[in-house]
């Protein structure tokens, strides 16, 4: 007779099987997201194109009235706005699958150098401000969940309120009136001072993430400059996002502190800060993710209000320039990198939540 095989075998055997199904149902959810991300950024670079030429060609735009007629038609038949709009937006989806944005119209530069100069300050002021975010929203809606409708909870209420409800150039400005005008402590301007920016000439491959390169340099007193002109606007745009966390927080922890496996934890004689560390955060996780990625998204849009307060030259101070100057080709270019940007951190998003949630996969 053949051997049976006992219980403990078959559950063995039915518990690798379920995480060779949950593997593969877990990497089909990544591929089927990764593959999504064409044709949203298809459909968004689509959009930016045909929006851009709403108001007729960029050089008209850009240059119109202040060049002679014939001038003006020799440089749109040059660069090809005569042409059918449908022949110039296969052109332009051509030059893109070749990584060529054009040149700008005010200063005739590649666009794509513009996005690789610019894009690091950029990119370095939003993830200050992550940290920003993150530092103050996460730990002020854990404490006003777990002191719920007390003093305390009443108070960083009120303090989530006025972060997301007041306009961050308005608090920008404040910050400089007060931490540059009034107590002189801080820079209000710009992304370092004069003598670190001469430094950084020395360097052979600058990054352009002027942190890293302080680092690079090994001069703490270049690092320290860099950092104080970080503060004012990394503050300033951190604490719009930590408004969101705080409520975010509060609320999901909150929901998971009333759930019944929080209940019968508590009834073990469970601790509150254990219960809040340990039972109640994880499952408050998952909807705070998702909304991370929307916040990176909206931290981008504020990046250009806060850079243009500032004057800290990325791409939403850039942004501005051009959009003042009509100079639709670096403004497409542009907005085509920032929904690029978007499109990739939502897909990272994704892939973050179906691994704290396996329910996500399916």
């Amino acid at each position: 007779m053949a051997d049976v095989p006992d219980g403990s075998a078959v559950r063995q055997k039915e518990e690798k099987g379920k995480r060779r199904r949950l593997s593969s149902g877990f990497f089909r959810f990544i591929i089927v997201r990764f593959l999504l991300i064409i044709p949203t950024i298809f459909i968004l670079v689509t959009l930016v194109f045909f929006v851009m030429r709403a108001t007729g060609d960029p050089i008209s735009a850009a240059l119109g009235g202040r060049l002679p007629p014939a001038e003006l038609r020799k440089r749109i038949h040059a660069a090809g706005y005569d042409r059918p709009l449908i022949v110039q937006y296969f052109d332009y989806l051509g030059g893109l699958l070749h990584g060529d944005l054009g040149r700008t119209l005010t200063d005739n530069q590649p666009v794509t150098s513009i996005l690789t100069h610019y894009g690091a300050a950029t990119f370095e002021l939003a993830f200050l401000a992550l940290i920003v975010a993150l530092l103050v929203g996460i730990p002020l809606g854990k404490l006003a969940a777990r002191h719920r409708d007390r003093v305390g909870d009443a108070a960083i209420r009120v303090f989530a309120i006025l972060c997301y409800a007041t306009p961050v150039f308005f608090l920008g400005l404040l910050f400089k009136l007060i931490f540059s005008v009034k107590f002189d402590i801080l820079p209000s301007s710009g992304r370092c001072s004069l003598a670190s920016e001469m430094q950084f000439d020395r360097l052979v491959s600058p990054t352009g993430f002027y942190i890293i390169d302080a680092l690079q340099l090994g001069d703490a007193g270049v690092l320290a400059d860099v950092l104080e002109h970080a503060v004012l606007p990394a503050l300033a745009l951190g604490l719009l996002t930590a408004g969101v966390f705080i409520r975010l927080v509060r609320t999901n922890v909150i929901s998971t502190f009333n759930s019944p496996y929080v209940e019968a934890a508590r009834s073990r004689g469970v601790s509150e800060s254990r219960l809040l560390s340990k039972h109640a955060w994880k499952p408050a996780l998952i909807p705070i993710i998702t909304v991370m990625g929307m916040q990176i998204a909206m931290m981008l849009a504020g990046a250009v209000l806060t850079e243009t307060t500032f004057e800290w030259k990325g791409l939403g101070f850039m942004l501005s320039t051009y959009l003042k100057s009509r100079d639709f080709v670096a403004v497409q270019g542009i907005v085509i990198l920032i929904a690029i940007i978007v499109s990739v951190v939502n897909f990272i998003v994704d892939v973050i939540s179906a691994l704290i949630d396996p329910r996500v996969r399916y």
